[in-house]
Parts: structure tokens; sequence; C-alpha cells
């Protein structure tokens, strides 16, 4: 086949995938056309876990608002200090009084409390503690300003250039925002450690406290009941950024990370993404 034919042919190829709203990249061709799969998201993406190919996206770019899907971050920064210095995740600490009261969902802190950092992760991931989040900013980064500018150089790390974080919890700020793609590279690293795979596909989680003999804690993230394969992993919601969710399954062998925002209908967007993904084969 000579030279201009196959360029013609390429030419026919791309032009056919661009009018069935799909493009074509390194790994293989990508779902833009955003509505074909049925979801409700405004924003929606959806990528292989262990090599990052994206295989659907639906205004992956866009400018959205994270909610509570900000506590990957949150949770991935910690674990990575963490490491970094050799500290025992189950090490005790004192609940600072910056803590106590935090605005949305809680695991009730007291200031002053003693519970360990590994309890505090759950609170974060399982129920979606602000709480939880405000104490490990103050523990993990000597102050909240200086744990968020942590989040923000990670995410810069990363490669997230549309991603902004004002706070630790995913509490609503103009200033707080990410987009699809951002939270998908995200949840993908933060999936690479076992400690917060783990800790994210748990359905519950007992902690232990030193102002009350115990709190128990039950993953807020249906994906682990409800989906085949589903390990985590987290939810978000607030009046302004609507329902984020991002969700992780594994099926043998293939894990899919799909990310949905502005998504009335979060979990069923979600699973329709990695029913799609999974489908599609290696």
């Amino acid at each position: 086949m000579n030279r201009k034919k196959t360029i013609f042919i390429l030419a026919v190829v791309l032009a056919v995938a661009a009018g069935f709203g799909l493009y074509v990249q390194e790994h293989g061709i990508v779902d833009t056309s955003g509505g074909n799969i049925g979801i409700s998201a405004g924003q929606a993406i959806l990528i292989e876990g262990d090599t990052g190919r994206v295989l659907y996206e639906k205004c992956a770019d866009q400018k959205a608002y994270p909610a509570s899907t900000t506590k990957i971050m949150t949770a991935l920064v910690t674990l990575e200090v963490l490491e970094r210095y050799d500290s025992p995740i189950g090490q005790k600490v004192t609940v600072p009084a910056s803590a106590q009261g935090v605005e949305g969902s809680s695991i009730y802190l007291e200031a002053g409390e003693k519970i360990s950092v590994e309890d505090l992760l759950y609170g974060l991931m399982l129920v979606s503690g602000n709480d939880a989040a405000e104490a490990l900013a103050e523990i993990i980064g000597g102050g909240r300003e200086n744990f968020v500018a942590m989040m923000n150089d990670r995410a810069e790390e990363l490669g997230c250039d549309g991603t902004h974080f004002t706070n630790p919890s995913g509490l609503f700020d103009e200033d707080h925002y990410t987009t699809v793609r951002d939270m998908a590279i995200i949840a993908r690293e933060a999936m690479k450690n076992d400690v917060f795979r783990k800790i994210v596909a748990s359905p519950s989680r007992k902690a232990e406290r030193s102002m009350s003999e115990y709190i128990g804690f039950i993953n807020k993230n249906k994906t682990i009941r409800q989906y085949e394969g589903g390990n985590g992993i987290k939810i978000g919601y607030t009046q302004s950024s609507g329902r984020t969710l991002v969700a992780s399954a594994t099926r043998e062998g293939r894990t899919m990370i799909a990310v949905v925002m502005s998504a009335p209908d979060w979990f069923e967007d979600a699973y329709r993404l990695m029913d799609y993904g999974f489908a599609r084969g290696k």
C-alpha cells in the first residue's frame, strides 16, 4: 500500500471516529461522546488503574468542585509523610481544638482526646469526617495552611494543573476546585499505596478513643457492597458542588477507576462507566 493511500485511510478512520465522539490516543480510541453510556454527570472520566489509560471522558478538563473526594489527597499526603519519616500509623495523637465542632460530616472529635492517626484516616475515608481532615492537617502539616500547601504541591507534582485546594476536607470554596481528569490521576496514585487501599476497601472500622469506649465507622461508599469487584474509594457532596464520586473495581486482574462530578445519579453513573470499561476488554 502506498503512502498516500495509507494517509487517506487514516484520515477517514479519524473522521469517522470524530463523528462518533471518539479520539485516538497513544494506547487506543477514547470515547468522548459524553452521552452514549447514559450518564447524568456533568463531568466524568474512566481510566484503567494499572496503566492510567483513558477509556471514556466527558468534559474531563472542565473546572469542577470535588467536595469530599478532596480527602483522597488529604489521606495520600498523610500516608506519604508518615512513610517519609518512618512514623507508625498506629501512634496516638492529641486532637487539636481546631478539629472540634467542624462544619459538615463529622466523627465528633473532642479537643484533647487521644486517637490514632490510623483511626483518623478511617474516619476520614469511610464516613468523611471533616473534623478528621482538620485534625490530620494540624498534626501532619504542623498547621492547616502548611498542610494545604503540601496538598497543592503534591497535585502539581502529579501534573494536576487544573486543581487547587484551599482546605483539607472539601468544604465548598470558589477557589477549591479540580477536574475529573486530575482527580483520576490523584486517585490512581493513592490506590498504589497498600495502606490506602486497605482503608478504602474496608466495610467498617471500630476505632478506639480516649474520651469514649469506641466509635464505629461504616463505609459510605456503596461501591464496595453493590458492585462486583468494588474496592473503594470516596464519595462527596455539598449543595454547591453536587454529588461527586470516585469509584474503583477490580475484575480478572483489571482495575477501573471512574470519577463523576455534578452527578445526580452518582453511583449509577460510576457503575455504567466501569461496566463499559470491563466490557471493552484489554
